[in-house]
């Protein structure tokens, strides 16, 4: 999610060994208790830091440079640090390793966010064909408009004749995103600008209008029409005709929606029929509605009733996934003009594998129809399948596609053809198409290369078995011919929560890490969907801890099979993987050596209360709700610290301006380990002033952010550094 780094020359050829030493506490920043007591449902706690929440303070701020000034007298001093710095800045901005993503076809021209090292951002461009890049065309470039390189694009919507794209672009990783329009031909800006319809967590959208003359789109509330508190809440659906003052744009939906909606549009172009889901908070409670093009909107599905996505057929008849007694999920078919779920007919019964859904991916439907085609994306168990029905449901030749990987942006091209993406783990991103006629896949130009060859590395599925005895999937990533007798460094990572699939990725990040030794293992733990609607539930609210276990069994199964050692192992993950880092670092404190956390949830009992928290409150729960509150105050990491204990070391990073996860959770918990830990390991806190949740975090931040997170790996497991591997 973030963006890759700027590039800076690497001295190759030596071979000389940089020495290191393990890290250690020393002149740690004093903290200052003040505590304050809450009572949850009879149940007294205390909360010594309390006063570190408010960035208001001048005190707060004079804190978090300290501890910016503690951080940096250690990280800047580790061995690893220039030589990671000098290797991440050549992999990450490799020259050749230009990508596209966001790749969407609109009136006869092909529009793609693209990423081009040295560049800071990706930028837009569109071209006519995926086998003739040189026809490629900026058209808008963030750098151009801002060269500190603190603006990106949060997304792009072309108009369906393809002249005009709607583009909403933030600062600073704020996500705080305002809307422009752009001419396609020239790259000028024309017409009104729209502030705030992109926001942290809740997002934006828009759809345009079948003649190009205007749009549908997500806004936040203007001034006075909400409390100050609420001006990031309250998500509503406008209509703007292009050439029309904003002041006159016509309210279409979103009154009696939740606080904490969450909103995302399809048009028909054919048919003018508009397609609205909303999602409460981030908890996976979906409902639906249609609006026609006469203007009547009527509402198929609610947040009870498991169905969690649809999407256009040919016709506009309305294919629809739900998880209603399958949870592995089933695709319906209703009628549009008057969607009723009760007459629905069953196309994809649930079967092998489980259907995904894709609410927050944009230009990447997990089911796509097209002429006479359906295309589905499965999950099964971490990597994902591309299958081909009729629209009838009955399978059709399957697309070529990599062995233990991802697929992702299924791309409409007309008629049955589509173009979709496919990696692993070890393999670039290929964009392939699809002939719907004659079956056959064939690359295109767009394909990625690496900056690396992986062709040293071999990937293992293997299982662990959790507490409750759930199987539990690692894919462990390594060098081949590694010895399985616990020597070899070991970086575990994970995420599990929202539904969110950890599916394989090219693991370019973690190459300097490789190519010094280290395993990397992704474990799929339950929170995500790898295996349906199931597998969230079991990871989700007052069960949230089986997510824990999972990752505390795969760490456990790591060592019993030889791949690792309690004493080489760190871990790593970032906003709710680093709710899962502070929970295992807590739980487990001897099972890791090193933690690195990004923008991370720890304070459970205090994270609905934050500006964005209340739309976790469906994926955590609320301590309104003694159940949720047992089962919160029961993992939350900040609640978990005993004094005195010997904590691995921890560096925990955070952005000044995220929207998503509150820093003060970090600075909290930074205090507390710092005044508990009874071990050696520093406990460090590095915040990025120029940054949010990571997302438009600009190459060179990148980097700086992953050689403090590697070299803080490396010396903590007392691994040296050698040039030239």
């Amino acid at each position: 999610m973030t963006s890759l780094n700027k590039y800076v020359a690497l001295v190759v050829g030596s071979v000389l060994a940089v020495s290191c030493a393990p890290l250690e506490v020393s002149d740690v920043p004093d903290t200052e208790m003040r505590p304050v007591v809450d009572t949850y449902h009879d149940v007294q706690v205390t909360d010594s830091y309390r006063w570190l929440e408010n960035w208001e303070d001048d005190d707060v701020q004079a804190w978090s440079e300290r501890q910016n000034t503690y951080a940096r007298s250690i990280l800047d001093d580790l061995p690893a640090a220039e030589p990671l710095r000098a290797r991440l800045s050549e992999v990450l901005g490799d020259t050749s390793s230009t990508s596209q993503f966001w790749l969407s076809a609109r009136g006869g021209r092909l529009f793609a966010m693209k990423f081009q090292p040295p560049i800071q951002q990706p930028f837009l461009v569109w071209f006519e064909s995926p086998d003739d890049l040189d026809t490629a065309t900026v058209l808008v470039d963030p750098i151009g408009i801002d060269p500190s390189a603190s603006t990106t694009i949060d997304w792009y919507m072309p108009s369906p004749d393809g002249s005009l794209v709607a583009v909403s672009m933030s600062k600073s990783g704020s996500e705080v995103g305002d809307l422009s329009i752009f001419e396609t031909a020239t790259g000028s800006l024309v017409y009104e600008a729209i502030p705030h319809v992109n926001g942290g967590t809740a997002g934006g959208d828009l759809a345009w209008i079948p003649d190009s003359s205007g749009f549908f789109y997500s806004r936040y509330p203007r001034q006075g029409e909400r409390a100050a508190e609420d001006m990031n809440f309250y998500q509503q659906l406008w209509f703007h005709e292009l050439g029309r003052p904003i002041e006159e744009d016509r309210y279409e939906l979103g009154e009696k929606l939740p606080k904490i909606a969450e909103i995302r549009v399809e048009m028909h172009d054919e048919t003018g029929r508009l397609l609205v889901t909303v999602q409460n908070g981030d908890g996976g409670e979906f409902e639906h509605y249609i609006r026609q093009s006469d203007g009547v909107w009527s509402q198929f599905s609610d947040f009870d009733d498991e169905v969690v996505e649809a999407t256009f057929g040919p016709s506009g008849e309305l294919f629809v996934l739900s998880f209603e007694d399958a949870p592995k999920g089933k695709l319906l078919l209703i009628d549009s003009v008057a969607p009723d779920m009760t007459d629905a007919k069953l196309i994809l019964p649930e079967g092998e594998g489980s259907l995904e859904s894709s609410f927050y991916a944009w230009f990447s439907p997990s089911f796509l129809a097209t002429e006479s085609r359906l295309f589905a994306i499965y999950q099964v168990g971490g990597p994902t399948e591309l299958r081909v029905f009729d629209l009838g449901g009955r399978a059709q030749t399957t697309p070529e596609q990599l062995e233990v990987s991802t697929i992702y942006s299924l791309t409409p091209l007309g008629g049955d053809d589509i173009m979709f993406a496919n990696q692993s783990f070890i393999d670039p991103k290929l964009w392939l198409r699809y002939d719907g006629e004659s079956g056959e896949t064939t690359q295109t130009e767009l394909s990625s290369s690496s900056p690396v060859a992986f062709n040293d590395l071999e990937v293992i599925r293997d299982f662990a078995l959790s507490k409750d005895g759930t199987q539990v999937p690692l894919n462990i990533i390594r060098p081949k011919g590694a010895r399985q007798d616990g020597s070899s460094p070991v970086l575990v990572t994970g995420y599990g929560g929202y539904g969110v699939s950890q599916s394989p990725f090219l693991v370019t990040i973690y190459a300097p890490l490789l190519e010094q030794g280290f395993a990397i293992v992704k474990v799929n733990l339950r929170g995500g969907s790898e295996y349906g609607n199931q597998w969230h539930e079991q990871g989700r609210l007052t069960e949230k801890q089986n997510v824990f276990d999972d990752f505390a069994a795969a760490i456990e199964h790591l060592v019993a099979e030889g791949y690792a050692d309690p004493a080489k192992v760190a871990i790593l993950g970032g906003s709710n993987g680093g709710l899962l880092m502070g929970a295992l670092m807590t739980q487990h404190p001897r099972l890791a050596q090193a933690v690195i956390s990004f923008v991370g949830i720890y304070d459970m009992l205090r994270v609905e209360l934050s500006p964005n928290g209340q739309f976790n409150i469906p994926e955590f729960g609320t301590v309104e709700n003694p159940d949720h509150f047992e089962a919160m105050y029961a993992y939350s990491p900040y609640h978990r610290v005993v004094a005195g204990t010997s904590y691995p070391a921890t560096l925990f990073l955070t952005g000044a301006n995220d929207p998503r996860v509150d820093p003060m959770h970090s600075r909290k918990m930074t205090a507390l380990l710092q005044a508990a830990q009874g071990g050696s390991g520093p406990i460090l806190l590095r915040t990025d002033a120029n940054a949010g949740h990571g997302i438009g975090s600009s190459v060179e931040q990148t980097v700086e952010e992953y050689t403090d997170a590697f070299a803080f790996v490396m010396d903590a497991v007392d691994v040296t550094y050698k040039e030239g591997n």
